[in-house]
């Protein structure tokens, strides 16, 4: 029996027990600070990789666009070791139960996705591609000894293929990352991977879509034909400009051969649409687009105009082609960056600089004779091509060159099998009309021209768009804004020449230019109002399809000018989309602006 008091024993049970605790708090407080400084270490660690990883990806953007393909796989090694540790560092059982902590932890599970996301796409797109990119390259696309070789485009495919499928997944994950609590450097990284992400699955969905594509079209599996539209920007269509001059390309196995050419003029007038029209091209834009070569791209939708010139020359020359392909003469001088200056049969010299004019202006008055223009025209097309297919070019330009010209709108493409026409729908050669997505509301300006001539020349066009939320339904409102002015000399009329300016032989007085606009919005999107020079104006609203329609006719004497300014209501769900607009392209080529409108008046009328 103890001498101690009850009282005793039970203050030093309690002493005891507080030292416990104690104990228990300070063991639980240094696991906490070792967590704490494990993590910061390999936290900085990771960062160091990470920085080090995107410094390999700029080295790699630069090696690709060099040309430098012999560094392409070591630096995609490297890359692959600094994700790779990224992702170790991020992924072990006390940085992964650290994620749980509030906010603290938030911070630590978006670094850990970014490292996983990285290392993905360095594992299963950068490594993949680069072990082909020496293989397959820009070079790739040019011809040697008149054929291209198509065996490194075919071999890319497979790696190309799971580069774009990882990419697209990489994109989706990193959309998922939550960084409403993030500090601010974890958020702006976040938001930088998101942005790359979104460039590089775009690029790489364009480069999956051309290697599945290229072999087949450029005749791997067996002889190709194809239709070739000149479009002349001088006289204009909604596709582009009137094709005035026609080839047939035949492709066998990577060899390209100009095998027949044609003037519009070859065709004539066809006593009816050599297809069935729907009633909303007809009331659009007449049955004339069935009728004539000139008129087939009067639709912007260019699979009805590749559809109609095929079945035009099918029925004027017996020969059924595989697809159609559009180009002009705008893309034609980029081409021509490549190329170098191109001598003519007729002793003219035809360059980047002079191509336009030459092609759309200054031939009409050095060559009278319609017959005589329209060989000029062939000789430069023919020469042009025989120079692309000796391969005797700067290939990064032409790579360049027509991806300029896709992206203005002035190149289009068209396959008459069903299979490679999906793929290649959705990209900027389809001449698809506007769609709206969660990303981008787009709409369609179309410009015809009404005179008869080659105006079209002197014609500026400016386009702006805007959007904005105005409604408590929160549906958006979207205002387009197209400004044209005729910049053609005051004297026009006599000082042009008659095939250019029309003569008014088709009720157009010499030296104006007459132009009907057709505006395009999304599907379902309701059309609000709309005016001209600020005044009501008086159009036509219909509908293409889902589309609806808006369409304005002009009239402009020599430095006149006219703004015509219309809206449209879009649907709640793609309120948060950016508004894009495509146009048809002339001469001149002008960025898209955007347009600041009073939601109250959107489209005023004083």
């Amino acid at each position: 029996m103890s001498d101690q008091p009850e009282s005793g024993r039970t203050a030093a049970r309690r002493g005891s027990g507080a030292r416990v605790v104690l104990w228990v708090v300070l063991a639980l407080v240094l696991l906490l600070i070792l967590a704490v400084a494990w993590i910061g270490v390999r936290g900085f660690l990771a960062r160091g990789h990470l920085e080090r990883a995107v410094g390999d990806v700029n080295t790699l953007r630069s090696q690709l666009t060099g040309g430098d393909t012999a560094a392409v796989q070591g630096t995609a090694k490297h890359l692959q070791d600094e994700a790779g540790a990224a992702r170790s560092l991020t992924g072990d059982p006390i940085w992964g139960a650290s994620q749980y902590i509030p906010f603290f932890g938030t911070n630590l599970r978006a670094v850990r996705q970014v490292s996983v996301v990285v290392d993905d796409v360095a594992r299963n797109a950068v490594t993949p591609v680069s072990g082909v990119v020496g293989k397959f390259s820009t070079d790739s696309f040019a011809p040697k000894n008149g054929k291209i070789d198509l065996q490194p485009i075919e071999d890319a495919q497979p790696a190309v293929a799971k580069a774009t499928s990882t990419l697209q997944r990489a994109e989706r994950d990193a959309q998922t990352i939550d960084t409403s609590a993030t500090l601010s450097p974890v958020t702006t990284a976040v938001g930088q991977l998101r942005n790359a992400l979104q460039s590089a699955s775009a690029q790489a969905g364009t480069a999956n879509r051309i290697v599945q594509l290229a072999p087949a079209m450029l005749g791997h599996d067996g002889d190709r034909n194809y239709l070739l539209l000149f479009q002349n920007n001088a006289e204009l269509r909604a596709g582009g400009g009137i094709p005035g001059a026609v080839a047939r390309l035949q492709v066998d196995d990577g060899h390209i051969k100009l095998a027949a050419q044609a003037s519009s003029t070859d065709f004539g007038k066809f006593d009816q649409p050599v297809l069935p029209l729907d009633e909303d091209t007809k009331s659009l834009y007449g049955s004339i687009t069935g009728e004539y070569i000139q008129d087939v791209t009067l639709t912007p939708r260019f699979d009805v105009s590749a559809k109609l010139a095929r079945e035009m020359w099918k029925q004027k020359f017996g020969e059924q082609v595989d697809g159609v392909l559009a180009i002009d003469p705008v893309t034609l001088s980029y081409i021509l960056r490549a190329t170098g200056p191109v001598q003519l049969p007729t002793g003219d010299t035809l360059t980047s600089d002079n191509a336009v004019k030459l092609l759309l202006s200054d031939a009409y008055s050095k060559y009278a004779d319609p017959k005589v223009q329209d060989a000029f025209f062939a000789s430069a097309a023919s020469s042009v091509f025989e120079k692309v297919s000796s391969g005797t070019f700067d290939t990064k330009q032409f790579i360049a060159a027509l991806t300029q010209g896709a992206d203005e709108d002035r190149l289009r493409l068209w396959s008459a099998d069903n299979g490679e026409q999906q793929l290649i729908n959705g990209t900027s050669v389809s001449g698809a009309l506007p769609s709206a997505t969660k990303a981008t509301r787009q709409f369609g300006v179309y410009l015809n021209d009404g005179t008869g001539s080659k105006m079209d020349y002197y014609l500026d066009k400016k386009v702006s768009v805007g959007g904005s939320v105005c409604r408590k339904d929160g549906r958006p409102t979207s205002v387009i804004q197209v400004t044209l002015k005729n910049t053609a000399p005051a004297d026009a009329a006599t000082s042009l020449p008659e095939y250019v300016t029309g003569g008014g032989d088709f009720g157009t007085e010499p030296g104006k230019i007459k132009t009907l606009i057709a505006v395009y919005a999304p599907s379902n999107a309701i059309y609000l109002g709309a005016s001209q020079d600020g005044k009501a104006t008086g159009l036509q609203t219909t509908v293409d399809g889902d589309h609806p329609v808006v369409q304005l006719r002009t009239l402009l004497a020599p430095g006149q000018s006219t703004t015509f300014r219309v809206a449209f209501l879009g649907e709640a769900k793609y309120a948060k989309a950016g508004v894009q607009v495509e146009s048809t392209p002339g001469v001149r080529e002008s960025k898209v602006q955007p347009l600041q409108f009073d939601c109250a008046k959107p489209v005023p009328v004083g």
